[in-house]
C-alpha cells in the first residue's frame, strides 16, 4: 500500500487496516484506519452472524462501484467497523444491520470491502472488473453477459438486509454409480412405479447449481446422502462436484453430509476439521453437519462443558461460526398435557391425530431413521454454545407436502437462539416463503424438489416476496 500499487482487501482483509478488533480477547490491527472493530450487538434482536445480501450507501465516488443501482452484496461477518468524524475519509460506503457499518473503504488506489465480491454474483463480479481493469469510460460498464444478470438479480425490493432464498441440491449415487440430484417424500429418494425403485433422478448437479445461479438463487446447498458419506474422503466425486460448479458458481456453496471423524480403511483416522477442510478446498464457503452434533449438543447438555474436540468446536475455532451449519431433522410428537412433557412444546393451530393440542419436536439421525431424547429448540441453543452459526431446520412432517413450512417449529427455533435460521421442508408455492418470513424469524428459507421439476421458478418467489414488501434480492 505504501508503494502505491492498488490493493483490495476482502473481509478480514477491511478489518486488518483498523487499529484493532476485539475478537479473541483482542487483536492488533495495521492501524491505517482510525476505529476498532467489534461484534455486532446481539441485544438488539438481530441474528448474528450477519449472514447475506445487504444493500451500500455510497459515502463517496469511486470507479469500484460504478454504477451501483440498489445492487445487493453478500455479507457473512460477526464483527464490524463503525463510521465515525476519523475515518470518514476513508469509508466508501455503509451498510445498515442495527446501526452503520463499514462497507467499503476506499483512499488513492488502497480498496476494501466487508462484503465478499466473489461471492455477489453479477455486482460482484462487475466490482472486481472494475478494480483489475484501467477505468475508462468504455470499461465502466460490466460486460453484457454480466449487465444482464445485473438487471435481473440486484436492484432488490427496500434497504437492508434480504431474505435469502436458497435451492438445495440432495446428491447421491444412483444404482448405477453416478452422482444425481434427487429428492424424496419424508426422505424416501427411490422411484415405487412399475419401472422399478431407482432412484429419483432430478438432474446433475453442476448444471443445476448452475441454473440456479443464472436464476437468482441466493445460495446453493449440496446434501451429499450417498453411501460415501461414511468415508467423505475418498468421494472424490463430490469433491469434483464442488470445485466444477465453484468454477461458475458465483454465490455462497455450502455442502453437506459426512462431516464427521472416520477412519479409513486403511486405518488412518481423519478429524471433521480435515474432512471441512477437503471441502473448503474445493470450493465450498460453509460445511452443514446432522448427526455429529447431535451427538456433540447431548453430550454438552449432559456434561455442560465444551470439550473443544466436537465437529463444531474444531471447525468454528479454525474457519469461523458463519462457515459451519447445523443441519435438523425433526418430527413431531404429540403430547396432551404439556405439563407432564419435559421437552419444549408448542400449541397447535390444528390437533393431532388423537385431539392433541401440542406437541413437541424429536430430533433424528441416520436420515430421519433414528430418534433421539433431544428437541429442536434444545438442539439449536446447544449448538450455538458450540460455535455454529447457522441453523438448517428441517421438518420431517412436512417434507414433500408442499403445504407449506411447519411455521410452529420455526418460530420456536429462531425465538430460542440468536443465529439465523434457515427455514427447510414443505415450500409448493412462491406465497410460502412469504408466509414464512412475515411469521417467523427465518432468516433464509431453502426448497428443492419445486425448483428441480419447474414447478415453482426462484424469479416468481423473488417477484412474490417483493410484492409483499419484504427485503428481496431480485
Amino acid at each position: 500500500m505504501q508503494s502505491g500499487k492498488p490493493f483490495l482487501g476482502i473481509c478480514l482483509g477491511l478489518q486488518l487496516m483498523f487499529d484493532g478488533s476485539t475478537e479473541s480477547g483482542g487483536i492488533e490491527g495495521l492501524g491505517i484506519v482510525s476505529g476498532a472493530v467489534s461484534e455486532f450487538d446481539r441485544l438488539k434482536g438481530l441474528p448474528v452472524p450477519h449472514i447475506g445480501w445487504n444493500s451500500l450507501q455510497e459515502r463517496q465516488q469511486s470507479r469500484l462501484l460504478a454504477d451501483n443501482k440498489d445492487q445487493r452484496f453478500y455479507f457473512v461477518h460477526s464483527y464490524r467497523a463503525t463510521p465515525s468524524e476519523h475515518n470518514k475519509d476513508w469509508v466508501l460506503a455503509s451498510s445498515h444491520y442495527g446501526e452503520d457499518f463499514v462497507a467499503a473503504l476506499q483512499k488513492g488506489d488502497t480498496y476494501a470491502t466487508q462484503f465478499h465480491p466473489e461471492k455477489s454474483g453479477a455486482a460482484g463480479l462487475a466490482l472486481l472488473k472494475n478494480f483489475f481493469k484501467s477505468y475508462t469510460e468504455e470499461e465502466a460498464n460490466p460486460a453484457p453477459v454480466i449487465r444482464q444478470l445485473e438487471q435481473q438479480h440486484v436492484n432488490g425490493t427496500s434497504q437492508g438486509l434480504a431474505k435469502r432464498v436458497i435451492a438445495c441440491l440432495d446428491v447421491r449415487a444412483n444404482d448405477a454409480g453416478d452422482l444425481v440430484v434427487t429428492k424424496g417424500d419424508q426422505y424416501d429418494v427411490r422411484d415405487k412405479g412399475t419401472a422399478g425403485t431407482d432412484v429419483r433422478n432430478l438432474g446433475l448437479p453442476v448444471q443445476l447449481a448452475g441454473r440456479y445461479f443464472v436464476e437468482g438463487a441466493d445460495e446453493v446447498t449440496f446434501l451429499n446422502i450417498t453411501g460415501f458419506r461414511d468415508f467423505p474422503l475418498g468421494d472424490l466425486p463430490m469433491l469434483e462436484v464442488v470445485r466444477q460448479a465453484s468454477e461458475g458458481v458465483f454465490v455462497p456453496l455450502t455442502v453437506g453430509g459426512g462431516i464427521k471423524e472416520f477412519t479409513d480403511a486403511d486405518g488412518k483416522h481423519w478429524s471433521a476439521l480435515e474432512v471441512a477442510s477437503e471441502y473448503f478446498r474445493s470450493g465450498a464457503d460453509k460445511v452443514s453437519i446432522g448427526g455429529d452434533a447431535v451427538v456433540a449438543a447431548e453430550e454438552y447438555r449432559r456434561t455442560g462443558q465444551k470439550t473443544g474436540t466436537s465437529s463444531i468446536e474444531q471447525i468454528s475455532w479454525h474457519y469461523g461460526a458463519q462457515a459451519v451449519v447445523v443441519s435438523i431433522d425433526p418430527k413431531r410428537v404429540y403430547v396432551k398435557d404439556p405439563v407432564q412433557c419435559s421437552h419444549n412444546t408448542v400449541k397447535l393451530k390444528q390437533q393431532g391425530p388423537h385431539g392433541e393440542e401440542y406437541c413437541w419436536y424429536q430430533c433424528t439421525v441416520k436420515g430421519g431413521r433414528e430418534a433421539r431424547d433431544i428437541d429442536a429448540v434444545q438442539l439449536a441453543q446447544a449448538v450455538e454454545a458450540l460455535g455454529a452459526g447457522e441453523i438448517l431446520l428441517n421438518s420431517i412432517d412436512a417434507d414433500g407436502a408442499c403445504s407449506g413450512f411447519d411455521l410452529a417449529l420455526i418460530q420456536a427455533v429462531s425465538d430460542a437462539v440468536t443465529i439465523p435460521v434457515i427455514a427447510s421442508s414443505g415450500a409448493g408455492s412462491p406465497e410460502h416463503f412469504s408466509q414464512v418470513f412475515n411469521n417467523t424469524k427465518a432468516s433464509a428459507a431453502l426448497a428443492a424438489g419445486i425448483f428441480h421439476r419447474q414447478e415453482v421458478a426462484i424469479s416468481d418467489v423473488k417477484s412474490h416476496m417483493a410484492a409483499d414488501g419484504l427485503p428481496t434480492r431480485t
